[in-house]
């Protein structure tokens, strides 16, 4: 799978971005895809912040596939910094061939190079298949995540 290229999101991208996110039972509860007013604010938030990285992988001029990947400086591990994957999504009509595990790698090397000392990411209990993607590339099952909605 050599036809894509992975770069930076553009504000361009947000309307691929978002209709990703929306396209599966969970995003499709959270997502407003109608309205791109709060996607556009939270954009320019994460372009101005230099600890975030939000790519597309791009085949074809076509936005098939996303993730953010946040990189979090901390004191424990000696002062590690760590690196986050959010939100990865790939276009339904481009799974199973591969980008999804091109985008991962492609963010483990980039933490890699940016200096963290680990790669992190949650995933929601339900999703069953994609816990076992996140196996089959060495991510363990390591802790129970929490959240508090407010």
């Amino acid at each position: 799978m050599s036809d894509f290229g992975i770069r930076p999101a553009t504000a361009d991208d947000l309307r691929a971005i978002v209709d990703m996110l929306a396209d599966d039972p969970l995003g499709a509860s959270r997502e407003s895809p109608g309205d791109l007013a709060p996607y556009r604010e939270a954009f320019a938030e994460i372009a101005a912040d230099p600890h975030q990285h939000l790519v597309v992988a791009v085949r074809d001029g076509r936005v098939v596939g996303t993730l953010q990947l946040t990189v979090i400086p901390g004191l424990s591990r000696r002062g590690a910094s760590r690196a986050l994957i959010e939100a990865v999504r790939v276009h339904s009509g481009e799974r199973g061939g591969g980008l999804g595990t091109r985008l991962i790698e492609w963010a483990v090397e980039e933490a890699r190079g940016l200096g963290c000392a680990l790669v992190q990411l949650t995933s929601d209990a339900t999703r069953t298949e994609a816990h076992r993607f996140y196996e089959r590339l060495g991510f363990t099952a390591s802790h129970v995540g929490f959240k508090l909605a407010l």
